[in-house]
């Protein structure tokens, strides 16, 4: 079926190739799937760390929930919508991809390893988990056959996963929501090279000029996280009815709030959270509206003539699940304490490799793994390239492979040289 809600421009990628059986927006779901740093989150840590029960959602099976609920707005939309129907729809291979990709760009150990990297890369550029999203499909990622890095995305699969849009520099202080100054080009190639208008100033108004995929997937992760991370935090003994009475009675809660925390504790007390909050996905996906919207590119594409708004009081909803897992999980002792470990470990890993590859022989014995030592061969003395490429090698790893290496380098009964990585 022809759709021409997508348009030449929304379709052309990086690298514009000859078409197969399969749409361009399918060619980037299947490169994605397909790929190592896709299947490697399901050894990254999304609210516990990955492997210590077979239940807890992992990253990867996180960014599943995430592109099925992203899905399903789509086609709630695509059904509900006067605007859209046969023809003219939103497509669900690019909804579902920008979303499967929405977390590769994640480092091990949670935000706690993204905000430890991000401080030791401040002096280099910063570090960011969406941008390093966008580096990955555009410059890390190989795809077989291919001569060049990167997976070859559509302007319309970048601009899914691109959430946030201002530069680091442009930021006074830049703790997060940014991608890195040499994205640029990217960000060139997803507007054609068409200026921001003067009122779309660095930083959240500009971070917030979204397409509509991307608001899509964004709100389907606020779903995903905001009540399934819930679910896994009772699971694990975090969340029960007498805590959840004890936080509320001590926060400054409207009648609406206190309503819904009401009903949270029923719930809890009968069993039914997992029923319950499985049941709000459907309610969460029911709240969005197509609209139309007037701005520089809805010329160009609908991707940007039409946006989506989501009901004020289901939003309200989120954000309060959201609160209360963020006060009694991620915040609390005992997550801290196995952040705080991560962070450390991934900054004596940077540290020791930053000593070798920026300030000593790199010449001297190899601490990476063969296809980075010949990144590194490639680069020349540029100090903030290499060291954008120790930030690359640890950002991808896993929590058990960060783990092992960190051993291996640093305890001195750990590690033979038989050991295969």
């Amino acid at each position: 079926m022809t759709n021409d809600f997508y348009n030449d421009f929304d379709r052309e990628e990086l690298d514009p190739r000859d078409p197969d059986y399969r749409s361009v927006f399918q060619r980037g779901r299947d490169r994605l799937i397909h790929n190592a740093a896709f299947r490697r989150l399901q050894a990254k840590t999304q609210v516990f760390l990955s492997g210590e029960y077979d239940f807890y959602r992992t990253r990867l099976t996180h960014s599943i929930e995430v592109a099925q609920i992203a899905g399903s707005i789509a086609r709630y939309l695509n059904e509900s919508s006067d605007q859209l129907g046969d023809g003219f729809f939103i497509d669900n291979a690019l909804v579902e991809s920008s979303a499967l990709a929405h977390d590769i760009g994640h480092p091990p150990f949670g935000h706690a390893g993204e905000s430890t990297l991000h401080r030791l890369m401040k002096p280099y550029g910063g570090f960011e988990g969406n941008a390093q999203t966008l580096r990955l499909i555009t410059e890390i990622i190989f795809t077989s056959g291919r001569s060049r890095r990167g997976m070859n995305p559509t302007r319309a699969f970048m601009d899914g996963v691109l959430k946030y849009k201002t530069l680091f520099s442009q930021w006074d202080d830049p703790v997060k929501h940014f991608i890195f100054d040499d994205q640029q080009k990217f960000l060139d190639f997803v507007f054609d090279g068409a200026p921001f208008p003067a009122d779309l100033t660095p930083g959240k108004k500009l971070n917030g000029f979204r397409s509509l995929e991307c608001q899509v997937m964004d709100w389907a992760d606020d779903t995903a996280y905001s009540l399934n991370d819930l679910v896994d935090s009772a699971n694990a003994g975090f969340v029960n009815m007498d805590k959840v009475s004890r936080w509320a009675a001590d926060q400054d809660l409207d009648p609406d709030e206190s309503r819904i925390i009401e009903e949270l504790i029923k719930v809890i007390g009968a069993g039914e959270l997992d029923r319950s909050m499985n049941r709000k996905i459907g309610t969460f996906v029911g709240a969005c509206t197509l609209v139309e919207r007037d701005n520089f590119m809805s010329d160009r594409t609908n991707r940007y003539k039409f946006g989506m708004i989501v009901d004020p009081e289901t939003v309200r909803e989120q954000k309060l699940y959201a609160r209360v897992a963020r006060s009694m999980v991620f915040q609390s002792p005992q997550v801290c304490q196995l952040e705080h470990k991560g962070g450390f470990m991934l900054e004596r890993l940077f540290g020791a490799l930053k000593e070798k590859y920026l300030q000593g022989d790199p010449s001297d014995g190899a601490l990476l793994s063969r296809d980075f030592e010949e990144e590194m061969s490639r680069v020349g003395d540029d100090v903030n390239i290499r060291a954008r490429i120790i930030c690359d090698y640890l950002a991808g790893m896993t929590d058990g492979f960060a783990i092992r290496i960190y051993k291996r380098l640093f305890d001195p009964d750990f590690g033979s040289i038989v050991d295969l990585v």
